[in-house]
């Protein structure tokens, strides 16, 4: 999905999440950086963290809306938790991925503020994308968990979706080798499977079980996947011996 195929919806929806967040910008200023930000969202190399995520996120945010306090803010990080992406960039799929969290919200910073957004709605959306890099909203930082389980909603996908997302995400790290992107994606999944709720919003609760499903079938199928791996690796004695003569 590229720029011009977008939803004309999300447009709109940027539009009015920075007027309900307080921008004074004019309407065209506001909808050239709109625009801008699909251009980000559509580089070449997003498989999976493109315009298609965010439409998702975006719709899951709208989901758990009424649990929050300032949802045009949250609308807003949703659209700048990962407009700056370089999967290639990151050594470590599974310590971060591509997603610069600190440089996407050094642009919202920027952006929002030429906008004439409120630097204390500018710094709170800020504030929420560096902290969807954790996943760990505090307690009572409402805005935050709604954030967090929207952008994780597509662990719970029904099957044949969950099957997509696992394709789109290894083709976006198609330059790791498949061992190292195995052990990474097990990393992640490990850590997911260990958290008390991957889900903290009282409406994102109802995806807690079909996420674990997917996150279980997917982990025991890459660990016997990585076994045979490991296992058809040569051993020392599969390796030739020294010529002496």
């Amino acid at each position: 999905m590229g720029v011009h195929d977008a939803p004309q919806w999300l447009m709109s929806t940027f539009t009015r999440a920075c007027v309900g967040a307080g921008a004074t910008a004019p309407a065209d200023e506001v909808e050239e950086v709109g625009r801008l930000l699909l251009e980000r969202w559509s580089e070449p190399g997003r498989h999976y963290h493109n315009l298609r995520h965010l439409s998702d996120v975006l719709a899951r945010v709208d989901e758990l809306a009424e649990e929050t306090h300032e949802p045009d803010l949250v609308r807003l990080a949703a659209w700048y938790h990962g407009a700056v992406f370089d999967a290639a960039e990151h050594a470590s799929y599974a310590r971060r991925g591509g997603e610069d969290e600190q440089a996407s919200a050094d642009l919202a910073r920027t952006e929002l503020t030429a906008l004439g957004v409120p630097s204390d709605g500018v710094e709170r959306v800020a504030e929420l994308v560096i902290a969807i890099a954790r996943h760990n909203p505090g307690t009572d930082d409402f805005d935050c968990a709604v954030l967090c389980d929207a952008d994780l909603a597509m662990l719970a996908s029904e099957p044949q979706r969950y099957r997509a997302y696992l394709a789109d995400v290894r083709a976006e790290y198609a330059h790791l080798p498949v061992e190292e992107f195995v052990r990474a994606r097990i990393a992640i999944l490990r850590r997911l499977e260990a958290r008390t709720h991957l889900f903290t919003s009282p409406l994102g609760a109802a995806w807690e079980e079909p996420a674990r499903q997917n996150v279980a079938a997917e982990l025991h199928r890459l660990e016997k996947e990585l076994t045979r791996i490991e296992a058809a690796k040569p051993t020392e004695a599969d390796a030739p011996a020294d010529d002496v003569t």
